[in-house]
């Protein structure tokens, strides 16, 4: 198929509402045309002018098997020829969806349940609230419902969920965050440390600050605390060490639920099927999306344990059926392409790759940029990483803002052929490569990125920013 570019950009410059643009500047042709995505293979895609990029962060952190596997593509023509849609109301259900489901509560970490499906991380993180809300009512506390998440973590951008996400922007002329909500501190120890405190006594610092916080707005009000087991859009951030143990003790102490965001972690990116197994955290609730398939088709998870199951099943008497639903929960096209997916991560066991190559791509990323004089800190897990700038890293100096120097760098790498993400948070270079890159393949993202940050610094030494 030929594809009128001109046309094309006309179309879409005429009506599409595109997310995360800057709306004026994209209408008007300042920031250029949009690129028409036409094919992908491995973790390439092209463009209809015929140019190829390598996708470091495999489209939002998701594609992580990678572009043009056949095999979920067969999977989702069986489906759609056979069963396009039925709904999973009132009982009905498909062979896929049960298949998948069955499987994700074995494989899940934790005491798991049950699956409740949406579409998207988003509606995943508002099904959480709701049966947070929906647990203490049955279980009578009708008070307990307040809902803590953490400056810089993502959990969507709905109106629950953008809520929980603790980024300012998100929030900025929406309305949000409505209440209910309310943040702890960041777990960032580069940041957030003070002077010689160890990333144990950071850690030990922020459940203590955690507990202080309950305890303003009162344990019997607090329903449940949300986090990515490693902070993805807040700027691809591990946790520090006895992080994860120093968190869950609290929320143990004042009977408080944990929901483990795993819509980018999930899967295997960090290595590890889940991050929950890697950080060794005891989840309630689990999200999961992206990776569920590969982002071949919109699919979402609320995986519930045993634990906040038993009490809604014992609750149906009193009050009746479940009223929580969408029109395409348990969508079967999405079943069966999350279940051809789980098929690929298990049989090429991708867990596997992302802790091997993603070692090897940790190791680079520290080699090529650690010493830099304009970088703060190298850091990431598994195929997920992170290299963040500074003006002055000895006094840990940010760049003022308007010199968009993490955009810059992006940029820079885009016009060498790579797709690294300039983190909203800072000024920081994001990796999320999918999970089927291999070592020659890492070495082509390191060699691009290294040019495209030197290019940066030296135009930044230039203009005198840089000694």
């Amino acid at each position: 198929m030929t594809i009128n570019i001109q046309e094309i950009s006309a179309l879409d410059k005429a009506s599409v509402l595109h997310p995360f643009t800057q709306l004026k500047d994209f209408a008007t042709g300042k920031a250029g045309d949009p690129t028409i995505v036409e094919s992908a293979k491995g973790i390439r895609i092209r463009d209809a002018s015929g140019r190829e990029y390598i996708d470091g962060f495999a489209g939002l952190y998701c594609v992580n098997v990678g572009y043009g596997r056949t095999e979920v593509a067969d999977a989702i023509s069986r489906q759609a020829y056979r069963l396009a849609y039925y709904h999973s109301y009132a009982a009905h259900t498909t062979d896929e969806l049960a298949i998948l489901s069955d499987r994700l509560v074995k494989m899940a970490p934790g005491k798991m349940s049950k699956v409740f499906y949406g579409l998207s991380g988003s509606d995943a993180n508002e099904t959480n609230a709701k049966l947070v809300w929906y647990y203490n009512n049955l279980r009578g506390k009708p008070t307990k419902k307040k809902i803590i998440s953490r400056q810089r973590g993502y959990h969507g951008c709905s109106v629950v969920s953008g809520s929980m996400t603790g980024m300012s922007f998100y929030h900025d002329y929406m309305d949000l965050p409505v209440t209910g909500i309310v943040h702890t501190g960041v777990p960032h120890h580069y940041w957030g440390a003070e002077a010689g405190e160890t990333e144990l006594a950071f850690s030990a610092r922020r459940a203590e600050e955690l507990e202080a916080l309950i305890l303003r707005e009162g344990p019997d009000t607090v329903g449940a605390f949300i986090g990515e087991p490693v902070l993805g859009t807040g700027g691809i951030t591990p946790p520090p060490e006895g992080y994860w143990a120093a968190i869950q003790a609290v929320l143990k102490k004042y009977d408080i639920l944990l929901i483990a965001d795993e819509v980018i972690t999930g899967f295997g990116r960090t290595g590890a099927m889940f991050g929950c197994q890697k950080y060794e955290i005891e989840p309630d609730l689990i999200t999961v999306a992206k990776g569920l398939t590969s982002a071949y088709f919109p699919l979402s998870g609320s995986i519930i344990s045993e634990k906040v199951y038993n009490v809604i099943e014992e609750g149906a008497d009193k009050v009746g059926a479940f009223s929580h639903g969408y029109t395409y929960s348990g969508h079967p096209i999405g079943a069966a392409a999350a279940n051809a997916v789980l098929n690929i991560v298990e049989q090429e066991d991708l867990p596997s790759n992302a802790r091997h190559v993603g070692a090897y791509f940790q190791d680079r990323l520290e080699a090529e940029f650690g010493k830099l004089p304009i970088v703060g800190e190298v850091r990431g897990v598994g195929l997920m990483g992170a290299v963040e700038f500074v003006a002055d890293r000895e006094r840990k100096t940010r760049f003022e803002p308007h010199m968009k120097v993490g955009a810059r760098i992006s940029k820079a790498a885009r016009d060498r052929g790579l797709i690294a993400r300039a983190m909203p948070h800072g000024d920081i270079l994001g990796f999320a490569p999918p999970l089927v890159t291999t070592k020659e393949e890492v070495e082509e993202i390191v060699h691009i990125a290294s040019a495209a940050v030197r290019q940066v610094l030296d135009e930044l030494t230039r203009e005198g920013v840089v000694g």
